[in-house]
């Protein structure tokens, strides 16, 4: 596809918007690609903002619908419109372009769109609708081929510069679209007053609603998913982003859980300062290599130059071992475990995703120190079984639990344990969190030493260990459908959800509120996070598709004859199953049915990472299997040059099969293979027989490995 470069878009309409003398004011704000973005950001802004709808139809060809951002663009009616003014015949078949249309013909990729793009389109080959709204107002506001940016410009010069670029705009009063003549009084006004109450809804479910499935696109199903069930919401500095009470008070739970454990073992929290300089982060060569791209340096305080640049922490071992050395004195002050709750910067990477790879993220990390190895390794592997059981008893996600390669394993650490979970809807295996035994290397760095009794000193065995946000985005990719969330009940922030039916009778419809009141007492005494929706401007339809994006895991449906007959309607997030229950029976049976959905939710996601796990002995058989979304089991002779190989060829071969010469420069996911863990169970059950062959190399094996794409 041939879309402009981001970073030149807005540099080339300036350019073209300076060479016609036209004048123009530049807004920089977080990025916008949805018309109800644009509408919540820009509202403060004179004139008009645009939406812009790109159709095709086969016989006319491509037409730029740009209008008002509230105007409503009936495409039944646009034809009708458009015939009216001249264009075309009387039958249409308009549909939304392509986005390989839109990259092509007017080098623009969606949610980018505007009228200043026709300036690309030198052969004609689209049609420029403008909305007479747009024509009638002093100032139009339209993004430059980029959705991070505004441009306010005059309506006489957006219509110049249209021109210039020899588009001369079809004007189309959309605001007389709704003036249709009507055959009688009777027959048009009884049923449009009434398809006008039903149509509010639909039009917000479609703005609000997902508006692709989980196979079509996974990249925008997961976007959709994430903003438009109130998780995320983005921010004007690329990579970081704001987690909303939705998502925060999931990871709350979270944080309780891990607390909750970590403590029991003894560990006690704290806090170091997210700063540190230059000279601490260098103490450590190998580790600072592992992090170094990727560290965010403080240059300037206010206009002056800092004579030190101070690092922002990508994690803290350089922050805090120093303090170690001087806390740690005597034996008697061994085992020291400390663990914070904090947020860190990781600066370079292509390709940011909310959750999974940001440039800020929230953890928690886990730093302590031990008088014997044993110790050590004993805590690596409890804390690394806390992490599973958090996303399995928690988030309902399936972990494999293993340690890393020699190649994989953290910067400056003896050995890396791991849990990697699994995206099926991608076929990728994702690094889910990470429990280090970093020996005795940070302890000889910073001087790190215990005396005993008899004088002789000993370094420390030390370890860390993290675990993230990251994991809201794992549970949301493995559990989430084409409705959008389906969150596990133990973290849901709202378990159940009260939706009233009510009808024209207003004291019925008291009633009926009266009783969503009673159940919703009723099961929050049980414990039961539930809550009811009484919200009258919107009808019971709108209310399902709006709880079932959030993911909340049931839904109880109140109407005149449930009351009659002392029940609720109970519906399923997670299998849509529905069951009427006794109100008397709601405060015994809600909680059981809630942990069946939980168990539900685990055992259906552990079946499906299950059947993405091929067990391969020859590499004829190992892309393959990565082409068909699956991750591999190979006896491997744990050799990082043999483990480059694999990551190249597999590469390679890969691109081959997909008929592409090379990567996207920009990708975030590689179509190469890598070492996800050398799994415990596999290795511990079923260890490689003495005569096995390494997979790739042909040596003797020395272990299981799973292999994957990843991201």
């Amino acid at each position: 596809m041939a879309t402009l470069d981001k970073s030149v878009a807005d540099v080339e309409v300036a350019a073209a918007l300076r060479s016609l003398s036209i004048a123009y004011e530049k807004h920089e704000h977080r990025e916008l690609p949805t018309t109800e973005d644009v509408i919540a950001e820009l509202s403060h802004l004179p004139g008009l903002s645009t939406k812009n709808l790109v159709f095709k139809d086969k016989k006319e060809g491509l037409f730029l619908v740009t209008a008002a951002p509230t105007t409503v663009v009936d495409t039944k009616k646009l034809g009708a419109r458009l015939h009216a003014a001249g264009i075309g015949g009387k039958k249409w078949n308009l549909r939304f372009a392509t986005e390989d249309v839109l990259a092509n013909t007017l080098k623009v990729t969606k949610g980018s769109v505007s009228p200043l793009c026709v300036m690309h389109d030198a052969k004609n080959e689209v049609r420029l609708v403008l909305d007479k709204a747009l024509v009638d107002t002093a100032q139009v506001n339209c993004h430059p081929l980029r959705n991070d940016q505004t441009y306010s410009i005059k309506s006489d010069d957006l219509l110049t510069f249209v021109r210039h670029y020899k588009h001369e705009p079809i004007i189309v009063d959309f605001a007389a679209q709704m003036e249709e003549p009507a055959a009688t009084t009777e027959k048009v006004k009884a049923p449009k007053a009434k398809k006008e109450e039903k149509k509010k809804p639909v039009e917000q479910k479609a703005n609000e609603g997902m508006s692709v499935t989980k196979k079509e696109n996974f990249a925008d199903w997961y976007t959709d998913a994430i903003t438009k069930s109130g998780m995320i919401d983005y921010y004007d500095v690329s990579g970081c982003y704001i987690l909303r009470p939705y998502s925060y008070e999931i990871w709350e739970r979270v944080q309780q859980f891990l607390d909750r454990n970590l403590k029991a073992i003894g560990v006690k929290n704290c806090y170091f300062p997210m700063f540190v300089t230059k000279d601490k982060l260098e103490k450590e060569k190998e580790h600072l290599e592992g992090f170094a791209p990727e560290v965010a340096w403080v240059t300037k305080s206010g206009n002056s130059e800092l004579k030190d640049p101070i690092a922002i922490r990508p994690t803290s071992e350089t922050i805090m071992y120093p303090a170690f050395k001087n806390w740690i004195r005597s034996h008697r002050d061994l085992p020291m475990k400390l663990n914070q709750w904090n947020n860190v910067v990781r600066w370079e990477f292509k390709n940011p995703t909310p959750f999974l790879r940001t440039r800020e993220f929230l953890w928690q990390e886990g730093h302590t120190a031990h008088a014997t190895k044993e110790e050590a390794d004993e805590e690596v592997r409890a804390v690394l079984d806390f992490y599973a059981a958090c996303y399995e008893e928690l988030l309902a996600v399936p972990m494999v639990k293993g340690v890393k390669t020699e190649k994989e394993k953290f910067a400056g650490a003896d050995y890396t344990t791991t849990i990697e979970g699994f995206i099926p809807s991608t076929g990728r295996g994702i690094q889910a969190a990470t429990s280090h035994m970093l020996g005795q290397n940070f302890g000889k760095m910073f001087g790190i030493a215990a005396e005993y009794e008899d004088g002789k000193k000993l370094i420390p065995w030390q370890n860390s260990w993290g675990f993230t946000t990251r994991s809201l985005g794992v549970m949301i990719m493995v559990h989430g459908d084409d409705k959008g969330l389906v969150l596990p009940p133990r973290v849901a922030p709202t378990q159940v959800i009260v939706v009233p039916i009510p009808f024209k009778n207003q004291d019925e419809v008291e009633e009926i509120f009266a009783k969503a009141d009673e159940i919703v007492a009723k099961l929050t005494e049980a414990g039961v996070r539930i809550e009811a929706d009484k919200r009258r401007v919107y009808t019971p339809g709108w209310k399902y598709n709006h709880w079932e994006l959030k993911g909340v895991p049931l839904r109880f449906e109140v109407g005149p004859k449930d009351i009659a007959k002392k029940q609720v309607r109970v519906v399923r997030r997670d299998n849509g199953a529905k069951e009427d229950i006794p109100e008397a029976e709601l405060a015994t049976r809600i909680p059981a049915l809630l942990e069946q959905i939980q168990q539900d939710m685990l055992e259906r996601a552990t079946a499906q990472r299950d059947s993405h796990i091929r067990e391969v002995t020859d590499w004829k058989d190992f892309v393959p299997s990565l082409q068909d979304g699956c991750m591999a089991l190979t006896p491997f002779c744990n050799e990082i040059e043999w483990e480059e190989i694999v990551k190249t060829k597999s590469r390679e071969e890969s691109l081959a099969l997909m008929g592409l010469e090379d990567e996207a420069e920009n990708t975030a996911t590689s179509a190469a293979a890598k070492t996800l863990c050398i799994p415990f169970k596999k290795n511990e059950e079923n260890p490689v027989a003495a005569d096995t062959k390494c997979f790739i190399s042909g040596k003797p094996a020395k272990c299981w490995v799973l292999w994957g794409r990843s991201y």
